[in-house]
């Protein structure tokens, strides 16, 4: 007879402080194939929970002291970011492209069997040749992560992606599209997805069992679709 503790998955959440990946972090914590849920971040969550083991690290950009706590992990959820705008260029591409790269080849070193899910961006520019920003760091991420060799990596890309709980927008644009979602959404049900919805797929994808190579990218349809279905894995 199998061990149930030893079928759960070890799963690593990356930005678990933001709002997707805070959504990921609660549903991973009560989701039963989930044993371990290690998060890596430069401050405390201020939770506490059976299986979470939390992780401090302050240097996205050189990620080599994880080596060790990123071993025997069996998939992460990579949501670490920032909003255009918040930060200068240079600074916005080194946290949308190196960190992503960075812990990516840590990770990919220390437990090679280990799923990928990223959260990426709608209109994500793999070509290098868009005159958005967003577009063209997270594009140039994305080529990165399909090249480091993950055995099963699903890159997703959000369209609108709606808060659910009451927040500070971040800026206009949120503010008006937070203002006017209802009509939106039914309007334009493609171009909008729940935080929460988006962090189910994200974590449930990483965490089903599969044998075979695949890597994936999910545009909104896709990952509604998936969000909606009774088997959020099929």
């Amino acid at each position: 007879m199998r061990d149930p503790v030893a079928c759960q998955t070890s799963l690593v959440i990356v930005g678990a402080s933001g709002m997707v990946g805070g959504y990921a972090l609660r549903y991973a914590l009560d989701t039963a194939s989930v044993g371990v849920v290690t998060v890596i971040g430069r401050n405390k969550l201020g939770l506490t929970h059976p299986k979470l083991k939390e992780i401090l690290h302050q240097d996205f950009a050189d990620c080599s002291a994880l080596a060790q706590p990123l071993k025997g992990q069996d998939a992460a959820i990579f949501c670490l970011g920032v909003y255009t705008g918040a930060v200068p260029d240079a600074e916005f591409r080194k946290i949308t492209v190196d960190y992503t790269i960075e812990f990516a080849r840590v990770l990919r070193a220390s437990s090679t069997g280990a799923a990928f899910s990223f959260l990426s961006g709608m209109g994500a520019d793999q070509t290098g040749r868009s005159r958005v920003p967003f577009a063209r760091y997270k594009g140039e991420a994305e080529k990165a992560l399909l090249a480091a060799g993950f055995p099963r990596l699903y890159i997703f890309r959000p369209a609108y992606i709606y808060p659910v709980k009451p927040r500070s927008e971040p800026n206009f644009s949120y503010r008006l599209l937070r203002a006017i979602y209802p009509i939106f959404r039914r309007l334009f049900p493609n171009q909008v997805i729940p935080a929460d919805d988006l962090a189910r797929a994200m974590v449930d994808v990483a965490i089903r069992g599969k044998n075979e190579r695949e890597s994936v990218v999910l545009e909104n349809r896709e990952i509604r679709a998936m969000a909606s279905s009774p088997d959020p894995t099929a």
